[in-house]
């Protein structure tokens, strides 16, 4: 019976390493995910200013200035991939 203790021990020990492993893996994911959210709000708050400034100057037309806002938030989008993935 003593000679099971050691092994006993170790499968404990293993057992608790697996686990954190995931754990942290779990942990980064989330890390992830909320950088990715922050940079897509970033962009949403960038994007609607974008197309503020672009009709305040009236240098463009209102699909011009629609278009800009959408390529902000599509560059916005990217980011949170790269991010993520």
């Amino acid at each position: 019976m003593r000679s099971l203790k050691p092994l006993l021990n170790a499968l404990v020990a293993m057992t608790f390493l697996a686990s954190s492993a995931g754990i942290s893996s779990a942990t980064e994911q989330a890390q992830q995910r909320r950088a990715g959210r922050d940079v897509k709000q970033e962009t949403r708050q960038n994007s609607r200013v974008t197309k503020q400034d672009c009709r305040a100057a009236n240098e463009k037309s209102n699909a011009a200035c629609r278009q800009d806002k959408r390529h902000t938030k599509q560059q916005g989008r990217q980011q949170s991939r790269d991010i993520k993935y």
